[in-house]
């Protein structure tokens, strides 16, 4: 393939902005911030789990506390009942009154008893309680670490996007003037060469893999026509000569 000396040259202004777009991409990708986002939603979920489940122990402890206070509200009524019959004068015979004495005294201590119960799990209920709280306002507080870090991640992609779109408009307009036989070329090696198609060849060396030319390629290299399109043979990339070549 043969092209102009210029147009080779120009190859060389498509590939740094490729190179460019390549870093820009990789920045994009890169960001300290996508460590930062995914570590504080790793963070996010854990404490939600806790959240849940500190929510589910104080509605269980509400339940257990109603129950627990109706149980004693029930008891209550009983033995009121019983003391009032105790006090009308209704039951006369000893052994009745025995028995509703008796009955009085223990409903006062299943009261008594269940009186506990509902202290116990009005305790367990606070700490629940205190537990959803303190976790409530760790998520607010990664949630909203988590919002900062992705402002800053978006704001970021705009700037790289900005700039990206800014370096494709150029590539269009330089990569316009280059033949589209050598374009063609170009972005197939490109693609093979890890994002490189093209390479000066400065000092005798390659810079697409920084490898020194052999003699004999040196030499064919001088021999070659001035629009001759020449390879590197360690990359097979485009090699541009230019006055740095060192031919």
């Amino acid at each position: 393939m043969n092209a102009e000396p210029a147009d080779q040259i120009r190859l060389l202004d498509v590939q740094a902005l490729d190179v460019r777009l390549q870093q820009l991409a990789h920045k994009r990708k890169s960001l300290p911030e996508h460590a930062e986002i995914e570590a504080l939603g790793k963070d996010l979920v854990q404490l939600r789990d806790l959240l849940v489940a500190a929510q589910t122990e104080e509605s269980d402890c509400a339940r257990e506390q109603t129950k627990a206070e109706q149980d004693v509200e029930q008891v209550r009524r009983r033995a009121t009942r019983d003391q009032q019959r105790l006090d009308s004068g209704a039951v006369t015979s000893p052994k009745d009154l025995t028995g509703l004495q008796h009955e009085i005294a223990s409903l006062a201590k299943r009261q008594g008893d269940l009186e506990d119960i509902v202290l116990e799990v009005m305790e367990r209920r606070e700490a629940a309680q205190a537990r959803v709280a303190e976790l409530t306002e760790r998520v607010a507080s990664v949630q909203a670490k988590s919002d900062d870090a992705t402002g800053r991640r978006d704001a970021a992609f705009r700037e790289l996007d900005d700039e990206a779109a800014a370096v494709t408009k150029e590539r269009e307009v330089v990569s316009a003037s280059v033949p589209a036989d050598l374009l063609k070329l170009y972005d197939r090696l490109r693609v093979q060469g890890g994002g490189v198609g093209a390479a000066k060849l400065y000092a005798r060396t390659c810079q697409g893999c920084r490898q020194e030319l052999a003699i004999t390629e040196l030499s064919e290299i001088r021999a070659a026509a001035r629009n001759a399109v020449v390879r590197c043979e360690n990359c097979h990339r485009i090699l541009v000569r230019t006055s740095e070549s060192g031919l």
